[in-house]
């Protein structure tokens, strides 16, 4: 089967009513190398309307009045600082239609047959001489539904921010005339050196991850809430103490993972997760803060250790290091100096099949965007393609009447079969 999609040649949104100008100072956070690149999520909706893509369209515009530094562009000071111009420009739209319907790709959830690649919106042409901050794709299927993909540039928000937009454009498609959170930009609340800010501006972003040589095979682990509550329940009786969903979860998943892969006894096994850090700061920030303000967790022990103990011993482990993260992130907010090493996400480079990287989408408030026609059946992170490597595991909602979580990752064929078996576990 093949899916193609028409699209229409593009247009820049610019916001509804005329916006301050002027510009914006980033963060600390939103100035890290790591963080300069695009992140892209697809949501999937059962029903809509024949004139939704105008509905959004002009939502978007609206929206793009309180949020009036996204229709603005990155520029670099004579310092080579990151920063925000608002210029007022706009994002980038574009409509797009496909002779095929959710049930051809069972409501996407097979996702190797999802198209991930039609689904997202492309760049505006060169002669256009923008580079907006964000790009979206409306697709409409042949059936009532319709695909809206969204781009954004990473340094601007994060996950948190990102989902806090396109709730505000939702509102505002459902006849909201204001959204109900106040978006505050304040990245100066974010406390940073100043030379650590200077010597960030020096800083070139990372190549992109190389291409694995093999092909990876897609996998998805869909986990039932009543056996994630028995696991929860068996901690609590084992040690008295609660845990959540995603400790007992990666714990079990992580130990699985270094099974398969059959990680000698003789080498670390790493775990990696990123932590919202909005509540660590003092005073805490604001609701509606809409800039990054996240902090990688890591994890490191023998997998010999990993192997021999018991879930219980390993959510234990992880709620340790969850506890020490208030006193991380402060440190690494009061150094006065930038070594070559303090880029916290330089964990997140590629060590294929030897650390996990876990990226929870449960609390973003992605599943929650409502354009009017109802709430999204699916909702597709970043990552699906064959490129993601079997270390990345994305914990997200499954599609509706499901309850519980689906664990999604990619994986060399040899370890597709053991991986699947993981559900047996739970």
């Amino acid at each position: 089967m093949t899916f193609s999609v028409t699209r229409s040649p593009g247009i820049i949104i610019p916001p509804s009513e005329s916006t301050p100008s002027g510009t914006l100072d980033l963060s600390v956070i939103d100035r890290l190398p790591r963080l300069r690149r695009n992140t892209h999520i697809v949501h999937v909706y059962r029903h809509g309307h024949e004139e939704a893509a105008k509905v959004i369209r002009e939502a978007l515009s609206k929206a793009l009045v309180p949020y009036y530094p996204l229709a603005g562009r990155l520029k670099e000071s004579s310092h080579g600082e990151l920063q925000l111009a608002c210029t007022g420009e706009g994002v980038w739209f574009i409509e797009a239609s496909t002779d095929f319907s959710l049930d051809s790709f069972d409501y996407f959830d097979s996702f190797p047959m999802v198209p991930y690649n039609d689904l997202l919106p492309t760049p505006p042409p060169e002669n256009f001489g923008i580079d907006p901050l964000m790009r979206l794709q409306f697709t409409r299927l042949s059936c009532q539904g319709f695909v809206i993909a969204f781009t954004f540039c990473h340094n601007i928000c994060d996950g948190l921010g990102a989902a806090q937009f396109l709730n505000a454009v939702g509102e505002f498609a459902r006849g909201f005339k204001d959204p109900r959170i106040v978006p505050v930009w304040r990245r100066d609340l974010i406390p940073a050196s100043a030379r650590v800010v200077h010597a960030l501006g020096e800083r070139k972003p990372p190549p992109p991850p190389p291409i694995p040589a093999y092909p990876l095979q897609h996998v998805t682990i869909d986990i039932p809430l009543d056996q994630i509550n028995q696991l929860k329940n068996q901690f609590l009786e084992s040690t008295g103490e609660y845990c959540s969903t995603f400790e007992v979860v990666t714990a079990s998943i992580w130990r699985r993972q270094t099974q398969v892969i059959k990680l000698g006894k003789e080498n670390n096994a790493m775990l990696v997760f990123t932590a919202n850090t909005r509540n660590l700061l003092k005073p805490t920030l604001p609701e509606g803060f809409y800039g990054n303000c996240i902090f990688p967790a890591t994890v490191t022990v023998s997998s010999e250790w990993l192997l021999e103990a018991t879930i219980a011993d390993i959510v234990k482990l992880i709620k340790e290091t969850k506890a020490k993260l208030p006193i991380e992130f402060s440190k690494w907010l009061k150094r006065c100096e930038l070594d070559d090493g303090d880029d916290p996400f330089s964990k997140f480079k590629p060590v294929l099949y030897t650390t996990l990287y876990m990226s929870d989408f449960t609390h973003l408030g992605f599943d929650q965007i409502d354009y009017g026609w109802g709430l999204p059946v699916h909702v597709l992170p970043e990552g699906f393609s064959s490129t993601m490597p079997f270390i990345f595991v994305l914990v997200q909602s499954p599609p509706p009447p499901k309850k519980g979580i689906r664990l999604v990752t990619w994986c060399e064929k040899s370890h597709r079969s053991s991986l699947e078996e993981t559900m047996n576990l739970f």
